[in-house]
């Protein structure tokens, strides 16, 4: 007789029911709309939006158990083409033979092309498949238009520390399905360890877990201690996925912050960023686009700042070099603020891309020869030196062009003395 085959912890701990999930009570409360979806009620094609480990693939189960439907499985990653038209015509015979629908689960949806995703649509439409995709992207930017209309998008959430708590407890309780049968027991610090270093992922937990009962029984003991979890925690990856939605909201959570004027949070973002894999120097060229963006001339300082820091992590290399950028992280945080820059470079921008190409002022233009003098180039000109430092009235824009107010300096900063200025130029105060 042939011993049982191995499943992970993590596969023979799967909620058999709505009622057997951790978190996501948001779309999973009752009353709920994706609950009332597991209880039976109008059943439609539906989109889960979520980073790893939060119960994507269990759902999609849990759909097709409560529709009494076929279940097909693929994954993005390893599927063509062809493995579609094959579930298609499972589909089909499945619908002729009972009149049951079948539920596709398409996990990593985003790594299907356009004209992949386009392949299985018609038989959404139709009814044959009830379409289920999986996604750690946002599905607005990687999911077709026509098939993100006709399905539903929940979007789920990293389990907080107490939800996994949770989980890790109902693990090693469960007799049948979990660990409960080697009657181990677990520190509480060595719990919270383990639920923090999961960062929000149930099946890294649980791998985690079974791990920690493995060393735990290799050492004679019962206990699942703080420092064995001390041990598998140093091996954790925080969520990074270069190039996906958590790069760009944490690149925007540290932008923000240096806008908001936060330099903990800041800080904060900064670190996270490079705990989770981010190239330094990529994260200093975003800081110091802020220092134009958000700081500009209320503290030109700010963009040497960042320049000196870019130049010293290239000295020194990472980790020594990463303190240099902290330093330009906090000095933008606490600088006054403007963008009046940005701003203004924006609508100039826009003017010479929609204007054309108006002809240069005679007054303004070169004259460096004869010939452009005798063509009345540099004509009329006046020599703002000569004038106090500014030969008011004098035109700058093209002729055939109003002139246009782009740069407002804000009451802030360095930019008080040049709004003041420049408000006086223009016969503004």
């Amino acid at each position: 007789m042939s011993a049982t085959p191995y499943r992970p912890l993590a596969d023979r701990m799967r909620p058999a029911s709505v009622d057997d999930f951790v978190g996501q009570a948001h779309v999973l409360g009752p009353g709920k709309p994706l609950r009332r979806l597991l209880e039976g009620h109008s059943l439609h094609s539906i989109i889960l939006w979520g980073p790893p480990g939060t119960g994507k693939t269990t759902l999609a189960r849990l759909v097709a158990g409560a529709a009494g439907a076929q279940y097909e499985s693929l994954s993005a990653v390893l599927a063509g083409v062809k493995d579609i038209r094959e579930v298609v015509e499972r589909a089909r015979q499945a619908r002729a033979a009972s009149g049951r629908p079948t539920v596709l689960f398409l996990d990593e949806v985003h790594r299907f092309n356009k004209a992949q995703q386009d392949t299985f649509l018609p038989f959404v439409e139709d009814g044959t498949l009830i379409f289920v995709g999986a996604t750690t992207e946002n599905p607005s930017f990687e999911v077709n238009g026509a098939l993100l209309s006709r399905a539903r998008v929940y979007v789920l959430k990293g389990l907080t520390v107490a939800d996994l708590e949770a989980v890790v407890d109902r693990a090693l309780s469960d007799t049948e399905r979990g660990l409960g049968a080697r009657e181990l027991s677990i520190e509480a610090a060595a719990r919270t360890r383990l639920a923090a270093a999961a960062d929000g992922d149930a099946r890294r937990l649980l791998n985690l877990v079974e791990v920690a009962a493995d060393l735990a029984v290799a050492a004679g003991s019962s206990v699942i201690t703080e420092a064995m979890a001390q041990e598998l925690e140093q091996g954790g990856v925080r969520r990074f996925d270069k190039g996906g939605d958590a790069f760009y909201d944490q690149i925007s959570a540290l932008h923000k912050s240096v806008r908001g004027s936060d330099p903990d949070a800041a800080l904060y973002w900064f670190c996270r960023m490079l705990d989770g894999g981010a190239d330094p120097l990529y994260v200093g060229r975003r800081v110091l686009r802020m220092a134009s963006e958000d700081i500009g001339n209320a503290d030109p300082r700010g963009l040497s700042i960042v320049t000196d820091a870019l130049a010293a992590f290239e000295r020194l290399g990472s980790p020594e070099g990463e303190l240099a950028l902290a330093q330009a992280v906090i000095y933008l945080a606490v600088a006054p603020k403007s963008n009046a820059v940005y701003t203004a470079y924006k609508s100039a921008r826009a003017d010479a891309e929609s204007l054309g190409s108006l002809p240069v002022p005679m007054a303004i233009r070169n004259a460096p020869t004869r010939l452009m003098k005798d063509l009345g180039h540099g004509a009329g000109y006046r020599y703002d030196h000569d004038e106090d430092g500014h030969a008011a009235g004098q035109r700058y824009f093209p002729d055939e062009m109003t002139p246009r107010t782009y740069y407002n300096p804000v009451p802030r900063g360095l930019e008080i003395k040049i709004r003041e200025a420049v408000l006086r130029r223009r016969g503004g105060g």
